[in-house]
């Protein structure tokens, strides 16, 4: 077993410091010490991440991508891929990808993104649209397709069809938007963690104006709505501030509760 220090801000935490300290013969727990909290963890000596988890670790929101470098096609279809092979609620698949490379384009969302560089420095520009509306058409459409794929129709998926039908109609335009969004945000996890996978940066991005987004794609007149940008490329170290920080999340013990 190994020790480890980790934030820890119990009073129990503390105690235990203070007996450790009164051990070595201090009375008196340093004020630095007091201040962090900070217990010891005993972790296994033998613990290991595995290969997703070490490239979640060396993932991080890049601030700066070489203009000078592209993402080979090969990992960009398989963080398509992934993206695609995502889980939606029913099956649905209530988004679509667009896979943005032309320049004019970019420049024209970047214009309307905070002016943020990412845009027009990455490599390929992904943009997560969602359904504006889950219709009974779309329905229907998905309903039927894995009819085809699978190769039968099955009564209880039949009778499942028409509950969600009933169940989008009642809803309502808007949110059925507004639930079909939360599914691209799933896809935009299956990205993440693939461009992590291929070593290829991403950066997700909501600072920007999606109506105006939505009229330089021409999503409207296809019944679509832009929610989030995910640039991909390859990270410029000089100039990316945040390149060499370390990554800041909270541990588990303030971040998990285990209800048993």
């Amino acid at each position: 077993m190994i020790l480890q220090a980790k934030p820890f801000r119990t009073k129990l935490g503390n105690l235990f410091l203070q007996t450790l300290f009164a051990d070595l013969g201090v009375n008196t727990l340093p004020p630095a010490v007091a201040r962090s909290f900070c217990a010891i963890q005993i972790v296994p000596k033998d613990f290991d991440m595995n290969p997703l988890i070490e490239k979640l670790s060396w993932r991080y929101a890049t601030k700066k991508f070489d203009p000078a470098k592209a993402v080979p096609t090969e990992s960009v279809e398989r963080i398509i891929e992934a993206v695609r092979l995502t889980a939606t609620s029913s099956g649905l698949q209530p988004f679509e990808l667009l896979l943005v490379t032309n320049p004019e384009v970019r420049q024209k969302i970047r214009a309307v993104s905070w002016n943020q560089a990412q845009i027009t420095d990455c490599s390929h520009l992904l943009v997560f649209a969602a359904w504006d509306d889950i219709t009974p058409e779309r329905v229907n459409m998905m309903f039927d397709l894995t009819n085809e794929v699978r190769g039968f129709v099955n009564e209880g998926w039949e009778n499942y069809r028409q509950q969600l039908l009933g169940i989008v109609g009642a809803r309502g335009t808007e949110a059925n938007y507004q639930a079909a969004a939360r599914q691209a945000y799933i896809g935009l996890g299956s990205a993440l963690a693939a461009a992590a996978f291929e070593e290829v940066d991403a950066t997700p991005m909501e600072g920007f104006d999606p109506e105006a987004v939505d009229e330089i794609l021409g999503l409207k007149a296809r019944h679509l709505r832009s929610v989030i940008l995910l640039p991909l490329g390859y990270r410029q170290a000089e100039g990316d501030w945040l390149v060499n920080l370390k990554k800041v999340r909270r541990d588990r013990n303030a971040f998990v509760t285990e209800v048993q």
